[in-house]
C-alpha cells in the first residue's frame, strides 16, 4: 500500500491540536502506533482518543519539549511500553508575531527553546532508540518562514530557518552513521490552525485590516488572499500528507531535504 506506515511506531510532539494532531491522525490511519504528545496533556489524550475512536492504536502524554528529563522520560517509556521507535515528528512550537524592536529577550529565548531546542532534543534523544528499532523517519515540521524572511515575524524565522539547516546537517550525520534513519523538513505555508490567534496576531500590529472584527486573531482569508497564489487557505490535513509520505517507505531515497506545502506562495 502507497505510504503504508504498518507495523510502525510513531512519537508526534505538539500533537494536542492543528497539525500536530492531523499528523497524528494521519500517521495512525496508515498503520502507525501514535504516541501523542503535547504540552496540554488533556488535549493529547483527546487526540489519541479520536485515533481509537477510528479503530487506530494510540496513547497520550504531556511534554515539555523544553525539558531534556521530560524528553528522556518519553524516550524510555516508549521503550517500555511500545518497544522502540520509527517515526518522530518534531512538530510543537509557537509564533510570536511582533516588530524586532518590540520583542523582549523573554520571548525571544521562549519561541527559541520551543521551536529549535525542542527539535534539538527530540531529535537527540530519538536518535538511539529509533537505531536499536532499525532506522526510521524523523520529520521536522519547520515554516515556509524558514525559507523567505517575512516582517514581523523575524523571532520566528530565526528558528524556522535554524530548523531547517539542523534538519539538513543531522540528516548527514544519520546517513554517514549508518543509522538507518532519514531526516526530512516540513515547510508549511498558511494552514488554518489556532496559531493565527494568541500571539501572532502581533503580526497585524501596523496592518489592523487583517484583524478579525473584535477578536485578537489575524482574519485568515484576507492574509491568504494577499498573499497566495489562488488566495487559498491550506488546512492541517494536507500537511498531514505530507508527513505520512515522508515517514514511510514511499521516501526512501529523501533525507536532508525540504518540502514545501504552500500553494505556491514561495514559488514567485
Amino acid at each position: 500500500m502507497l505510504n503504508d506506515c504498518s507495523g510502525k511506531t510513531a512519537l508526534v510532539t505538539g500533537a494536542g491540536t492543528g497539525i500536530g494532531r492531523a499528523c497524528a491522525m494521519a500517521l495512525a490511519e496508515a498503520g502507525a502506533s501514535v504516541v501523542v504528545t503535547d504540552i496540554d496533556a488533556a488535549t493529547a489524550v483527546q487526540t489519541a482518543a479520536l485515533i481509537t475512536e477510528n479503530g487506530g492504536t494510540a496513547r497520550g502524554l504531556g511534554q515539555d519539549v523544553t525539558d531534556e528529563s521530560v524528553w528522556q522520560d518519553v524516550i524510555a517509556c516508549i521503550t517500555a511500553e511500545e518497544g522502540g521507535l520509527n517515526i518522530l515528528v518534531n512538530n510543537a512550537g509557537i509564533a510570536i508575531g511582533v516588530a524586532v524592536t518590540e520583542m523582549s529577550l523573554a520571548d525571544w529565548q521562549r519561541q527559541n527553546a520551543v521551536n529549535l531546542d525542542g527539535v534539538f532534543l527530540g531529535t537527540k534523544h530519538a536518535i538511539p532508540l529509533m537505531t536499536q528499532s532499525g532506522g526510521g523517519s524523523i520529520i521536522n515540521i519547520s515554516s515556509i518562514a524558514g525559507l523567505v524572511g517575512a516582517g514581523g515575524l523575524a523571532g520566528y524565522c530565526a528558528t524556522k530557518g535554524g530548523v531547517r539547516l539542523f534538519t539538513k546537517a543531522v540528516a548527514i550525520e544519520c546517513a554517514a552513521g549508518d543509522t538507518n534513519i532519514r531526516v526530512n523538513s516540513v515547510h508549511p505555508g498558511i494552514i488554518d490552525t489556532d496559531i493565527w490567534g494568541k500571539e501572532i496576531a502581533g503580526l497585524a500590529q501596523t496592518q489592523p485590516d487583517l484583524l478579525v472584527a473584535g477578536a485578537n486573531r489575524v482574519n485568515i482569508e484576507a492574509f491568504t488572499e494577499a498573499v497566495v497564489p489562488g488566495g487559498r487557505v491550506g488546512q492541517p490535513d494536507e500537511i498531514a500528507r505530507g508527513v505520512v509520505f515522508l515517514a514511510s517507505d514511499s521516501s526512501s531515497y529523501m533525507t536532508g531535504t525540504e518540502l514545501v506545502i504552500d500553494h505556491g506562495q514561495t514559488a514567485g
